[in-house]
């Protein structure tokens, strides 16, 4: 009896696609003229990359982690879960003391052809500016 072996193919982030994904955002933000921290994990939650741009503020480096982590916990933005279940209160009050999560926008997951592979997190400007030098960076992984 023989067996075939069957081994599924597994998309990951390359480290050259997370750098252009940093550029990305660090571009968006001087546009935006707001200093951020970028944070991108792969799919098991491992930092990627990160970075804290020369005047951004110490804190956002571990916010823009978190919303890393929590985008690639779920599957989705970060900035989704508030509307959600805002009107649940046990779920509500129960997600906030979740290890690693938050409801801050900025955080969005890495999809590579319908496959999560990981998050990133922007942290140091308003959500809409963190959610959009997020989503610039997201248009590199896109053209890719």
């Amino acid at each position: 009896m023989s067996y075939v072996l069957y081994i599924p193919k597994k998309y990951i982030l390359p480290q050259e696609l997370v750098m252009k994904m940093v550029d990305a955002a660090i571009s968006k933000a001087k546009e935006l003229d707001i200093k951020i921290c970028i944070a991108i994990v792969d799919d098991g939650g491992n930092l990627s990359g990160f970075i804290k741009m020369n005047g951004a503020n110490i804190l956002p480096a571990q916010i823009a982690q978190t919303k890393a982590y929590a985008a690639l916990g779920f599957g989705l933005p970060t900035a989704d879960w508030y509307p959600m279940i805002k009107d649940n209160p046990a779920v509500l009050h129960g997600l906030v003391q979740a290890d690693r999560m938050t409801f801050l926008g900025g955080g969005l997951p890495i999809f590579i052809e319908g496959e999560l592979v990981g998050g990133i997190g922007v942290s140091g400007g308003t959500s809409e500016q963190d959610i959009e030098c997020a989503q610039t960076a997201l248009q590199v992984v896109k053209d890719h």
